[in-house]
């Protein structure tokens, strides 16, 4: 639930600032540092820790632990409470404490590093792609970028066209799926479909080896009609 998680650093990067940060803070103990998993991570069934490190905001978190550790027959832990620094310059619609979120949001329009000079590229039709999450802005960037005369390629829109009786993808995954994923109109259902496929990574591995190749292979005819367009 990060807010912006895309401009969140990678596993590896944050991991190696932390152990770099640790060290430096007293090299002469031993950290291990754990890729949590789940809400709880080794602190309900490690027996050698004593002590959990928490925040005002995070305490209810630690007595979840100790609630899990005595079910799990292990002691509770000493729940040690740390006072977070606050931002004397956050905005009005920041968190009052210094927060990587807060940061994140300032990032917003500025660029992350500068455009790439890359003589291999042609210059015209200058392709951009747009990504993010779920309400991350893509139709107002999109809509705005239209505005300014661009040639608007909307990815999702391909993906349902491959799916239509017709579509270049239709046939295929009708072979590969079984005539179970169809609507009485021929149609295929996209519930059915998606209940076949996700948890599933063989099967959603078949069906995007199925579709993406098309949706792409559409997108570039797209983008020689924009170029046709000038």
């Amino acid at each position: 639930d990060k807010v912006l998680m895309e401009l969140i650093e990678p596993y590896e990067l944050r991991v190696a600032k932390l152990r770099e940060f640790l060290e430096d803070v007293k090299p002469s103990l031993r950290y291990d540092i754990v890729r949590l998993i789940d809400p709880y991570g080794p602190t309900i069934t490690d027996p050698d820790l004593q002590c959990l490190v928490v925040s005002q905001e995070t305490r209810r978190g630690g007595e979840a632990v100790n609630k899990q550790r005595l079910e799990n027959g292990l002691p509770a832990l000493a729940l040690y409470e740390i006072l977070l620094m606050q931002d004397p310059d956050h905005r009005e619609n920041e968190e009052e404490k210094i927060s990587s979120s807060s940061l994140r949001h300032r990032l917003l329009g500025t660029l992350l590093r500068p455009p790439r000079q890359d003589p291999a590229l042609p210059s015209r039709p200058y392709v951009i792609g747009l990504t993010g999450g779920t309400g991350s802005g893509k139709t107002s960037i999109a809509r705005l970028l239209g505005c300014l005369g661009a040639f608007l390629i909307d990815a999702d829109k391909l993906g349902h066209a491959v799916y239509v009786p017709g579509g270049p993808a239709y046939k295929q995954v009708v072979a590969t799926f079984g005539a179970e994923i169809l609507c009485e109109d021929g149609t295929i259902n996209r519930k059915v479909l998606g209940a076949k496929v996700f948890g599933n990574q063989e099967r959603l591995k078949s069906l995007t080896d199925i579709v993406w190749p098309e949706i792409a292979r559409m997108v570039k005819e797209q983008i020689r009609e924009a170029e046709a367009q000038g």
